[in-house]
Parts: C-alpha cells; structure tokens; sequence
C-alpha cells in the first residue's frame, strides 16, 4: 500500500518535498486562494508555489496570511501576496481581486477554502450559527467565484476548486450547518461548470475527509481519531494536508484538463464505510450554538 507523503501539523512549510508530479506544472500561473493562511489552504499554496505558481493568500486576518507569506515565499522562493478580504461581504472581496489584478496582472487558478463549522446538534443550533456557516461557504464561494468570473475569468478562463466535504452525501449527526452549506456548494460547482463551460472554465470541488493538522480535525477530535474510525476507513488512517494539496494540484493543472463538475472525495473511501450512530451524542463537547 502507498504510504502518505510527509507533513507537519503545523502551519509551516515542509522540511523537506518530494515531487510526484513535474516540478513546473503550474509555472507561470496565479492562483488566489481564500482561507490560505493556515491548514489545508496553506499546504495548498506551499504545494502550488513548488510547482511554480505564485499566489495571493487571503482570509479576514490580514496578521495570519502575512506570517503565512513569508514563510510561503522563504520556502519556495515563489511570490505571495498577502490580502485581507471577508467572503461575505463583496466589496471587499472586489477589492482584493482588484489588488490581485494589479499585481499580477492576471488569476488563472481559485481555490474557494474560506469555511466555518464546529460540532452542535440542529435541536441547539441557532437560527444565526446555521445563517454564518451557510454565508462564509455557500455565499462566500459564490461571491468570490462571482467577482473573479467578472474581472477576469469571463475573457479569460480560469480553474475554480471549491473545497467542500463528504458531510452531506449522507448526513451526518452534529453537522446539519457545514453539510447543507456544503452539499449547496457541490450543487453550485455542477451549475457552474455547465454554464462557464463554454468560457474555458473548468469547476470543480474537492471533499477531504478529516485530515491531520486542521482545526476541522481539532474541533470533531475523538470524534474523528478513535480507533473505531480507524478500524473502519478502508485506508486504516486519517489523511493529511499534503495529500489534499495533491488533489487539488492535480485539479488545477492541465492534468485535469477535461474534468469539470465533478466531486474528487479524498478521504480514504471513509464515506462509503464509517458508522453514522447517534449513540454517545449527548456526551459529545460540542461547539457554541450561537454565532
């Protein structure tokens, strides 16, 4: 069985990379990523920058994609354009991609991975917490995909990544909020695909299981790590950030040339075989029920 490449949980760059695909894949491109100063987004700009790509990294923290830039750049000698933006609110992401045009002069690459959830049962969850989760995913990806597509995608084309989840192929206890905000999301990159087709847009979304060195994880923890979920992913482990930035490498390059509007699960085949038993919920530690 193939053993996973390293990581580190923290966010930081790798110590050390090896190449699976060719060190130029994306030489010459730009991609703008949200939620890229820590956890899967920040492996996802290490990843592409050692491939050749520059980036813009961009959350609500413009102290968090700082710090993230310069070890993004002092690793891979690849330029990073730290910006601050909030996805629920438009402006301000049109300025951002306004910032980005400048500096660049082009995107060719999004990467939708700004996300909110935490663990809450529906019967506690508040009309406002589930209202926040379904803006920052569902809304903020539409409103970044929106603005870019106006800028720039719609003369130009581009590659749209949404990261998402597996939470809402089945249901799942304790996340009604990020698996409806999801699955919307998985809706939105099959409508997207269709209609931006026909400009040189290819969309697509990437659902990672849990994944080592991720707040996700942090926040679902015994839920996630136990050995009863071991036993059960037909991999026998949790994933890491390095094989979801290998993913969404390989959706973002010419690799995937030809595959628009589809779902890539990385998550092990968990979400074909784990246990959905609401047993021990009301022992779980769950999170705030109101935003």
């Amino acid at each position: 069985m193939a053993q996973p490449p390293p990581d580190v949980s923290e966010d930081d760059c790798l110590p050390e990379y090896r190449y699976l695909f060719c060190p130029d894949l994306l030489r010459d491109q730009v991609a703008f990523i949200t939620g890229g100063g820590s956890g899967i987004g920040f492996r996802i700009a290490e990843i592409f920058m050692r491939h050749g790509c520059r980036t813009v990294i961009a959350s609500r923290s413009q102290s968090r994609v700082s710090t993230a830039a310069s070890k993004l750049t002092a690793t891979t000698g690849q330029q990073c354009l730290p910006l601050s933006l909030d996805v629920c609110s438009p402006p301000t992401v049109m300025a951002a991609v306004d910032a980005a045009l400048k500096e660049f002069g082009k995107v060719d690459i999004l990467v939708n991975g700004a996300a909110g959830n935490f663990l809450c049962p529906a019967g506690r969850l508040s009309f406002n917490a589930f209202k926040k989760v379904m803006d920052i995913d569902t809304a903020g990806t539409f409103n970044v995909s929106r603005v870019l597509y106006e800028k720039f995608f719609q003369e130009h084309g581009g590659v749209i990544v949404n990261i998402t989840a597996t939470l809402g192929r089945r249901g799942q206890v304790l996340q009604v909020h990020a698996g409806s905000a999801k699955a919307a999301v998985d809706a939105m990159t099959r409508h997207l695909a269709v209609e931006w087709g026909p400009r040189n847009i290819r969309v697509n979304s990437l659902a990672p299981g849990p994944i080592s060195g991720t707040e996700g994880l942090r926040r679902l923890g015994a839920l996630a790590t136990g050995s009863s979920y071991i036993q059960v992913n037909p991999l026998q482990r949790v994933g890491n950030k390095t094989e979801i930035a290998h993913s969404a490498l390989f959706l973002a390059s010419p690799l995937a040339s030809y595959i628009t509007g589809t779902v890539l699960v990385v998550d092990g085949g968990m979400w074909l075989a784990s246990q959905n038993s609401t047993l021990g919920l009301a022992d779980m530690v769950v999170g705030p029920t109101k935003l």
